[in-house]
């Protein structure tokens, strides 16, 4: 543990939540950090809060659908088979959940200017957000020495024509899947290109349509399970649905010249975060970056890197009782590491912006203002969602 994540731990409101898979790795290891901190990037604190200047709507009954759960059904599925990839706006979701051998792949939940992502799960194995049973034991090691229940930390990330290029993936050998070119690769130990390669680490890519790239990156506790087999049979089962803009439960209202939205979180937080949590039950959230990472070119998602992405802030909107902070009904509240908190009337919700750990530094002034700028909709009313490229554009 590193000296700034001994001082996020000691510094949170609330000793620091542990129901999740403490040795996840990749994006999922800085999301889990940041979770068992309370939430701000990497930060003390916890997550979410701040919104309001902005206006808290719940109602009395009813919750949100939850995080990562397919939503789509058996007739829409068949339906999306018959329909033909085609152009789409950024903050666009064009697929839906569908099987495949082993694996299911939920609806996406994350989408951005260059692509969307969703968690995939396999029955049996603990994941990131989720034990497979209620009594899953060991730590990550000790599952690829062959104790405990077996991980799988896994995600599908469906680019934009013209976003990935696959000549970026290092080691990769060139394979064809379900009719596709398709390109290989075992990845380093946490996902760090500093590390040695895990065998059990494995990414595949191919290409679904004309200059469109889809990838699976697996983590896994065995070699084995799943094989570069097994992650290609999703290669077959995906397909285009009907396109449908992203929404997020807020709409904001000010955001410091020259900040773009760059990634969001529906029924989730935004990027990586997100998929690392994505059962959670949080409502969603937001990315702004300046400049705004190049939408060509990728090989990862934008936030693959240990602090997110450069140069940002972001929106959280969750659940308090989500978050490591005490929640204190109608107040705002910042934090000096970099973050400001605001909750509802009735403390049952948080949003934070923050921009710790991403170089944006902004005053605190400019984080408390975007904060107050946010006004959250009936958090558990998704029909009375915004579409993303109308709700962060001020």
């Amino acid at each position: 543990m590193q000296l700034h994540e001994i001082v996020d731990a000691v510094t949170a409101d609330e000793p620091p939540l542990a129901h999740r898979v403490d040795d996840i790795v990749a994006a999922g290891r800085r999301a889990e950090r940041r979770r068992r901190a309370g939430f701000a990037s990497a930060g003390a604190a916890g997550l979410v809060a701040v919104a309001v200047g902005g206006v808290f709507a719940l109602s009395p009954g009813g919750s949100p659908a939850p995080n990562g759960t397919r939503t789509g059904t058996v007739g829409a599925a068949s339906k999306a088979t018959e329909a033909t990839w085609g152009a789409s706006e950024p903050f666009t979701f064009t697929f839906q959940g569908y099987d495949a051998g082993k694996f299911q792949v939920q609806d996406p939940i994350v989408a951005s200017t260059a692509y969307q992502i969703a968690s995939v799960y396999e029955k049996g194995r603990t994941t990131n957000d989720r034990p497979s049973s209620d009594d899953a034991t060991g730590s990550l090691e000790e599952k690829k020495r062959g104790g405990g229940d077996p991980t799988l930390y896994a995600y599908l990330t469906v680019y934009r024509p013209g976003a990935f290029d696959p000549s970026g993936i290092k080691g990769g050998k060139a394979v064809t899947v379900s009719g596709h070119k398709a390109v290989q690769s075992s990845l380093p130990v946490g996902l760090d290109p500093k590390n040695s390669i895990d065998p059990a680490n494995k990414q595949l890519a191919w290409e679904y349509t004309d200059d469109a790239w889809a990838v699976v990156t697996s983590i896994s506790s065995d070699e084995r399970d799943p094989s570069f087999a097994d992650l290609g049979e999703l290669a077959a089962g995906l397909k285009p649905g009907t396109p449908r803009p992203a929404t997020v439960p807020f709409t904001v209202g000010y955001t410091p010249a020259g900040y773009e939205p760059v990634q969001t979180g529906t029924h989730a937080l935004p990027g990586l975060d997100g998929i690392a949590s994505a059962r959670e039950g949080d409502y969603g959230g937001a990315t702004f970056a300046k400049p705004a990472p190049a939408t060509t070119g990728l090989t990862e998602p934008f936030d693959s890197g240990e602090n997110g992405v450069k140069g940002s802030f972001q929106i959280f909107v969750t659940p308090s009782h989500n978050s490591n902070q005490q929640a204190q009904a109608g107040r705002t509240k910042c934090y000096a590491n970099g973050f400001c908190n605001v909750w509802s009337a009735d403390g049952k919700v948080q949003v934070q912006v923050t921009d710790e750990g991403t170089s944006a530094d902004l005053p605190e002034a400019e984080l408390k203002k975007i904060a107050q700028s946010v006004k959250v909709a009936d958090v558990t009313d998704a029909g009375s969602w915004t579409p993303a490229t109308k709700a962060l554009r001020p």
